[in-house]
């Protein structure tokens, strides 16, 4: 039976442990990331009081934890010779594993990547691949090296993109993929010998962090509905109306053709009040419908107010 460490947050850390359990392996410890964010007396009051949903997905199959304060530690180092595991799976981390970490399993140290590696290395490839347009993503496992998502890989399957995802609705489902790409490649490795396949650098591409998060009516209306997708739920597209800043979000989200008077870009060509709701003409002659709220929390509650009095139809962005 394989011994395996999970590290990782969310919900790629709780499939993996739950691919693991499904091939039948032992689980000989986890490294939740709050091990590494909080100071332990803060940790173990937040347990108690406000425990995250990874603690008690934890606790509910009694997974012993390691406790460290990161993975290039002095303290995990020794639980990781202790524990003696065959493999480390990692499913969403910020830190930059070093290699005497890396080295230390028996088998392999493993990183589940939400993206068809090579491409999209980096580390929201969610947000970037819907921004981008793209129709198909996936979930790869790769080896860790010294490089950022750049190991060899182990497994991959594809994902389709679907015109209505956001970031969140895809996250959930390669997340859920990975659970069972995981259980079949755990088999794999226990059972045969799987050969790495080296990644084509010529074929590769890095993005970071969600940016340019602006809306811009004079492009497509394709390429504004995709940004405001990809963003949620972890940052929010916006627009400015004069010195207003305003996000819109995916609920009520559609194209639509313009059967209006209405020929500059920029223009609303209706707008509710009631569903906080207003329809923008793009660049290439189509609308945007979309749901929008003051980009401040403290001034939310008066959007419905600010559309009725400012944002009427034909008036610009």
């Amino acid at each position: 039976m394989l011994k395996v460490v999970i590290i990782g947050y969310g919900g790629m850390f709780m499939n993996l442990i739950a691919g693991t359990l499904d091939a039948g392996c032992e689980i000989a410890g986890v490294f939740r990331a709050e091990r590494r964010r909080y100071h332990p007396f803060i940790r173990w009051i937040k347990d108690i009081i406000n425990p995250s949903i990874e603690y008690n997905y934890i606790k509910s199959y009694n997974l012993p934890e390691i406790n460290a304060r990161g993975v290039n530690t002095k303290e995990f180092r020794k639980a990781l010779l202790r524990l003696n595991p065959d493999i480390i799976l990692v499913g969403s981390w910020g830190e930059k594993f070093s290699k005497e970490i890396y080295d230390l399993p028996k088998i392999a140290a493993i990183n589940a990547h939400p993206s068809l590696l090579p491409q999209y290395r980096g580390p929201n490839p969610y947000f970037w691949t819907i921004r981008n347009q793209e129709q198909v993503t996936g979930v790869t496992f790769h080896l860790i090296d010294k490089g950022y998502d750049t190991g060899a890989i182990l497994a991959q399957e594809e994902i389709k993109i679907y015109p209505s995802d956001t970031g969140k609705t895809l996250k959930e489902r390669t997340v859920l993929t990975a659970r069972g790409v995981v259980c079949e490649l755990l088999k794999a490795l226990r059972e045969d010998i799987i050969i790495p396949l080296t990644q084509r650098e010529d074929k590769a591409s890095y993005f970071s962090h969600p940016e340019g998060l602006e809306l811009d009516f004079s492009k497509s209306a394709e390429e504004n509905h995709a940004l405001i997708r990809a963003s949620y739920p972890w940052t929010k597209a916006y627009f400015y109306h004069n010195s207003i800043c305003l996000a819109a979000y995916p609920e009520h989200l559609e194209i639509l053709e313009n059967n209006t008077e209405y020929k500059e870009h920029g223009t609303i060509t209706d707008a509710d009040y009631k569903t906080r709701t207003i329809s923008v003409l793009c660049g290439n002659d189509k609308i945007l419908r979309m749901k929008i709220e003051h980009y401040n929390k403290i001034d939310k509650p008066f959007t419905g107010f600010y559309i009725k009095r400012e944002l009427t139809a034909g008036c610009t962005l």
